[in-house]
């Protein structure tokens, strides 16, 4: 058995109508699976990505069932309310205790973009959302371009601008390739055999805390780009079922700070 199944919770598979009363009991009314929406349907028609209930219900379990403290997401649609809802579900549950962890964005939210319209929709959702006590979860919002550059010698694609934060979760839904700027040596992300391949993550690997999670929903070939990029000890496993890449950094605690975040997770 892989490694990773002893260091993460994985959420229970449950039936559709199971979800759906889930979500409703959350005040989150999702109808309708809208997983097999074309990417070029949503171009087409002009219209955003639909929820996608089983990648939702894993998403909030994932981070509740592992406690997580600080969330950075690439990308964002109904993620974003999902993940705010875990958040604040666990600051409900664990407050008192986790105030004694040094951290300093603890039960916050960093969403970033390349597209206004998509955290533009995303803001309002959340605002419209029936559970107004959301709003004690503080969200941080980030609009940055994409462009073209090599990491290493590799071509790949990096946000122009990040957010300052240490995140414990790291969920990879973006970018859109339809408006990365430049090109290295003439290839460009506009074409349609390209695949997303930012390279983000793995600048800033050194300063991420032995614990952390990173799911990649889908995105292969951009998984398999860390994967082989990073540094440091990550447990990695491929879900084929739920077509999710997910790293666990499995590292000895740097010291008293971590072990305390280390015991949170566990206990």
């Amino acid at each position: 058995m892989n490694k990773i199944f002893k260091k993460i919770k994985f959420p229970k598979k449950k039936t559709f109508l199971e979800m759906q009363s889930f979500f409703k009991k959350k005040k989150i009314d999702i109808n309708r699976n809208y997983k097999f929406v074309t990417r070029e349907n949503v171009i087409k028609e002009n219209k955003f990505y639909g929820p996608e209930i089983e990648d939702l219900y894993r998403l909030y379990n994932f981070i509740f069932l592992n406690k997580r403290t600080t969330l950075l997401e690439f990308g964002t649609g109904w993620s974003s309310l999902i993940l705010v809802r875990a958040l604040f579900d666990l600051r409900e549950k664990y407050l008192k205790k986790a105030l004694n962890l040094r951290r300093g964005n603890l039960f916050e939210l960093f969403i970033i973009d390349n597209f206004k319209k998509y955290l533009n929709a995303s803001k309002k959702r959340i605002e419209q959302n029936k559970f107004k006590n959301l709003n004690k979860i503080k969200i941080h919002w980030k609009y940055s371009p994409i462009s073209m550059e090599k990491y290493c010698g590799q071509i790949s694609m990096s946000y122009q601008e990040l957010h300052t934060c240490n995140p414990d979760f790291i969920y990879v839904d973006a970018p859109d390739l339809s408006n990365i700027k430049g090109n290295i040596q003439n290839i460009k992300a506009q074409h349609k055999d390209m695949m997303p391949m930012i390279n983000d993550i793995l600048k800033f690997e050194n300063f991420l805390i032995p614990g952390s999670i990173i799911i990649f929903d889908g995105r292969a070939a951009n998984a398999v780009f860390c994967k082989n990029n990073f540094k440091r000890n990550w447990l990695y496993y491929f879900d084929e079922e739920y077509d999710q890449h997910i790293f666990y950094l499995d590292e000895k605690s740097l010291g008293l700070i971590n072990k305390e975040l280390l015991d949170f997770y566990k206990n």
